[in-house]
């Protein structure tokens, strides 16, 4: 069974559920919004629960912000499942001290995404995660998202990270593009736990060896998502492919709107509000709220 640390006794495969964080009218970090959405994930069964990534808007928290949402999500979610904080800046050293603080903290694993201003060689992406390993002692999971770190870790060099740094022990691949997922299981001969971080994909991601799905889309339909994961697991393939199929328009039109301004739309017109984007992020339009509304067969007020 993959796993997300060789020397751990935390397993986890399935669905990762991403929360967004919540502010208040006056734009600070909304606490009680913030457990409510945890237990609400849990409600939806979510196999892994992942704070601070892209749809938590984690580039635009101060460092309190971001430790009061890591704090906040792992002691709501008192160990029911695992708990992979998003930690990741500019420099190894302010990277590092973010990851260490997670460990403190009680992160199962931390989620790190190479940013730099500068084009990175493999070299010092790979002494990048090195030094995170070396200051850490839990999981860390490679996120490759090159639409928002300017940064495309190869498959090769992700597969060299997975085999020569102790702490390397899963992939979240955002890429988009399929061949990529392929080529990790291939180059690693399956050994190497990948997961989908790309909606459209998630099908053809499943086929092609990927151990789980790290996604929003849980905080609007948690059930759909849960089906279609056991369909996997079950390798009833012609039932995962009509549920995702039958939700396939939601699943791009989340992903195509804006991951915070689209989930946060919807929470709100679920009934959980968690307030708006923040800037320079813009809250979802009337229009789009509308046709969201109709994806979730929600009224819209």
């Amino acid at each position: 069974m993959p796993y997300i640390g060789r020397n751990t006794n935390v397993h986890m495969r399935g669905i990762v559920g991403y929360l967004v964080t919540p502010f208040t009218p006056e734009g600070a970090v909304d606490v009680g919004t913030l457990e409510t959405l945890v237990d609400h994930l849990l409600d939806q069964g979510v196999q892994a629960m992942a704070p601070l990534g892209s749809t938590g808007e984690s580039a635009y928290l101060n460092r309190d912000e971001w430790a009061l949402v890591a704090e906040t999500t792992i002691g709501r979610t008192q160990g029911k499942v695992p708990v992979i904080v998003g930690a990741s800046a500019l420099t190894t050293a302010d990277t590092v001290d973010m990851c260490r603080q997670a460990q403190e903290l009680g992160a199962d694993a931390v989620m790190v995404l190479p940013i730099s201003y500068w084009k990175l060689t493999d070299e010092e992406i790979f002494q990048h995660y090195r030094a995170i390993s070396d200051a850490i002692d839990i999981p860390i999971m490679a996120y490759n998202n090159p639409a928002t770190a300017g940064v495309n870790m190869s498959p090769e060099l992700l597969v060299r990270m997975y085999r020569d740094i102790e702490h390397v022990t899963m992939v979240k691949e955002s890429s988009g593009d399929i061949q990529r997922m392929h080529a990790l299981h291939l180059k690693s001969g399956g050994a190497l736990p990948f997961f989908n971080g790309c909606n459209p994909l998630a099908l053809e991601a499943f086929a092609a060896g990927a151990c789980g799905w790290c996604t929003a889309a849980p905080n609007l339909i948690g059930q759909p998502v849960q089906d279609m994961w056991r369909a996997v697991e079950a390798n009833d393939f012609n039932t995962a492919r009509d549920l995702f199929m039958r939700h396939l328009d939601l699943l791009s039109f989340i992903l195509a709107g804006g991951l915070p301004a689209t989930i946060k739309a919807g929470l709100s017109l679920q009934g959980i509000p968690c307030g708006i984007p923040r800037l320079p992020l813009a809250p979802l339009g009337e229009s789009d709220t509308r046709t969201l509304a109709q994806l979730l067969d929600t009224p819209h007020p």
